[in-house]
């Protein structure tokens, strides 16, 4: 990036923080702050900050106008500490980190806001098992859309911020189903002498699938009997004969199966429920970054502020508010919607290409936020009149 476009950000960003108001999070004053200013290469990281060191964070902001901002999801004793033994920590958020790019299916052809739809699905299956199967409430939540590729969620419930780094892999475990099997799903009942499998139905990955199971049954039902061993065969590890199985252990102990009893049937309803638990961890996970939930003292980009690869702001989102959010609208700065600039392209992205976005290499007048974003991602530099 040349020190031209350099200097162009720089002044749009201190434009930028200085209408802004800042919102601290909690025990700001406890924790690291760290930023990366507009030098040439852009990656020189200042940190070991404290707040007192920064001062008022607004004025900090407007002053200095960095690239990125970021604050520890740690609280400690002295946060301006130059190690992390003299730090002292106390606690720390559980944050969960979902980036686009790392999702399947999704590489460098991706196009952003396909990547960035994708990215939300798996935000939302997240917020699902946090609340439901994890139990955490919406006001120990905190979503951020990232202003680059994704999204963080910050839990701040009392019980969690003390775990250590091998609960909070736990954790990541439950999330993303590793080494999840039927075993784990099920529990070993004894009934007047006579020893049943069940599914455990009460929460967690048995709960998923045996909703997963009850829908199937009443699929089934509307079917007849060729439909529903077409459809039955289409499952991982069930051939016809199995199916013919399956249907009749449903004729004959419907209820039996509906409560997940894995005996009803022999073991065409048992191959029947793995590859449903097989379905329901393919489409029911979340693909969190591993390392950054369980760093104990881990940066994260602080809300409010700009992303420097994008311009793009670091949003706050009630998890409400996610369905309906779209960050190529919500997370566009104010202040760089007013006026059109010209900007020189000299690698158009592809997915600007569209009817909602159309850039080509050269010379162009674009609406401002679309010119910082091709800056700030070197598709373009500042033009020279």
């Amino acid at each position: 990036m040349d020190s031209a476009t350099r200097d162009y950000l720089r002044r749009r960003f201190s434009a930028y923080y200085a209408s802004t108001d800042v919102v601290l999070p909690p025990a700001a004053g406890s924790r690291e702050w760290g930023y990366i200013p507009w030098t040439a290469g852009g990656t020189t990281m200042v940190r070991h900050k404290a707040l007192v060191d920064l001062g008022d964070v607004g004025t900090f902001l407007a002053d200095e106008a960095p690239r990125h901002v970021y604050f520890s999801a740690a609280e400690y004793r002295n946060p301006g500490a130059d190690t992390m033994d003299e730090k002292g920590w106390q606690a720390a958020d559980l944050v969960f980190d979902l980036d686009g790019d790392h999702l399947d299916g999704v590489d460098e052809s991706t196009p952003y806001p396909e990547m960035l739809d994708r990215c939300k699905e798996a935000l939302v299956r997240l917020l699902d098992l946090l609340t439901d199967d994890l139990g955490v409430a919406h006001d120990d939540l905190q979503v951020v859309f990232s202003g680059g590729r994704g999204y963080h969620v910050h839990v701040r419930e009392a019980g969690v911020r003390t775990l250590d780094s091998t609960a909070r892999r736990e954790v990541v475990d439950y999330i993303r189903a590793i080494d999840l099997d039927l075993d784990g799903l099920v529990r070993t009942e004894n009934r007047r002498g006579t020893t049943r499998r069940m599914l455990k139905t009460e929460g967690g990955w048995g709960a998923r699938t045996h909703r997963r199971l009850l829908s199937f049954v009443d699929e089934l039902g509307e079917l007849d009997e060729a439909e529903a061993i077409e459809r039955l065969t289409q499952l991982d590890g069930v051939g016809e004969k199995r199916a013919r199985t399956v249907l009749g252990a449903f004729e004959s102990t419907p209820e039996a199966v509906r409560t997940g009893n894995l005996e009803a049937g022999g073991p065409g309803v048992r191959t029947l429920v793995e590859s449903l638990a097989r379905e329901a961890v393919a489409t029911e996970t979340a693909p969190i970054d591993e390392p950054v939930t369980t760093d104990l003292r881990r940066l994260i980009r602080f809300p409010g502020s700009l992303h420097g690869g994008t311009g793009l702001v670091v949003r706050r989102l009630d998890p409400d508010e996610v369905a309906s959010f779209d960050p190529l609208v919500d997370a566009v700065p104010e202040q760089f919607t007013g006026r059109e600039v010209q900007v020189e392209v000299t690698d158009p992205p592809a997915w600007m290409d569209g009817d909602r976005f159309r850039v080509e290499e050269g010379v162009v007048s674009v609406r401002e936020w679309i010119g910082v974003f091709l800056l700030a991602r070197e598709h373009a530099t500042v033009a020279h009149s």
